[in-house]
């Protein structure tokens, strides 16, 4: 088990519990959520070991291990996926530096994005923890990725663009990935982020039941100026941000069936957490940051 006593992205010790989030997912236990007083960090605390938390991605719900299709839900993610994977292409190659080049994918999955990717004339690889995942990739696309220790024996400069779709939340070694995927990024090569945003509407509204915490899996609940701290620490600049607004609708869904509540309260949710968004969109549910090197 980890405890901090700093906040994992600033070091401050100004840090203190917020709530209490359940897993809903697989174990049903309890983690809190803590909140660093300097850059708005939250945290899950007490989390697993990198060696032990594995026991908790065991679920035929996790979608983006399993490709799961089982309930309305999963169901409604497929529709929406080959949108937003056509989005992700439209965002990586309008942002990039080459109009065609190569590409890490960082927590790859089962591999749909670097399909998606390579068949607009990049050169892909990606990184994948779970082992189902990376051979789904495979049968599916026939493209193989490695397992994620290989990202710290890759050279320096090898990837005109590094993606990270909600991945960093999940990852122990924040700094160690962030300083490496420095080095691994050629001088003019652009980092996509992706993360969830407990500074939208919907994570106020839904608080500890805001199924985005996915405690323990998330290991930390970024705020843009968190984001921002982190990456300032490690040489690199937010040049944009891009909101994801389907993820409003999937998270409201996933929160009101944590509660047992109505599908169409989570709708509603959705759209009004997306009508702030078009205001201000540092308040989407999730946001994709591109990053460069100051």
């Amino acid at each position: 088990m980890i405890h901090y006593s700093n906040c994992p992205v600033c070091k401050s010790n100004s840090i203190a519990p917020v709530f209490s989030a359940k897993d809903y997912t697989v174990s049903n236990e309890l983690f809190e959520i803590w909140e660093c007083d300097h850059c708005t960090l939250r945290f899950t605390q007490n989390i697993p070991l990198q060696e032990n938390i594995g026991q908790y991605y065991q679920a035929s719900s996790y979608v983006s291990h399993t490709d799961s299709k089982e309930g309305p839900i999963n169901k409604l993610y497929h529709v929406v996926r080959s949108f937003t994977l056509y989005l992700k292409r439209l965002i990586v190659t309008g942002n990039a530096h080459v109009a065609k080049g190569s590409l890490l994918d960082i927590g790859s999955g089962t591999g749909a994005f670097l399909n998606t990717i390579h068949h607009a004339g990049w050169s892909v690889a990606g990184l994948e923890p779970d082992e189902l995942a990376r051979k789904k990739s495979t049968d599916l696309y026939g493209i193989t990725p490695g397992s994620p220790e290989k990202l710290f024996e890759l050279k320096n400069s090898s990837y005109d663009v590094i993606t990270m779709w909600h991945v960093l939340e999940h990852v122990h070694q924040l700094h160690e990935y962030i300083s490496t995927i420095k080095k691994t990024l050629k001088l003019k090569g652009v980092l996509f982020i992706a993360v969830p945003n407990y500074t939208s509407f919907d994570a106020n509204k839904y608080k500890e039941l805001w199924a985005a915490y996915d405690v323990p899996r998330h290991l930390y609940h970024f705020s843009p100026k968190s984001m921002k701290i982190l990456l300032k620490t490690h040489g690199l600049v937010i040049d944009k941000i891009k909101p994801m607004w389907f993820d409003s609708f999937y998270v409201s869904m996933l929160s009101e069936q944590n509660k047992s509540g109505s599908l169409f309260i989570a709708f509603l949710i959705g759209c009004w957490s997306n009508v702030i968004a078009f205001f201000r969109k540092d308040k989407c549910s999730s946001l994709i940051y591109v990053i460069k090197k100051a």
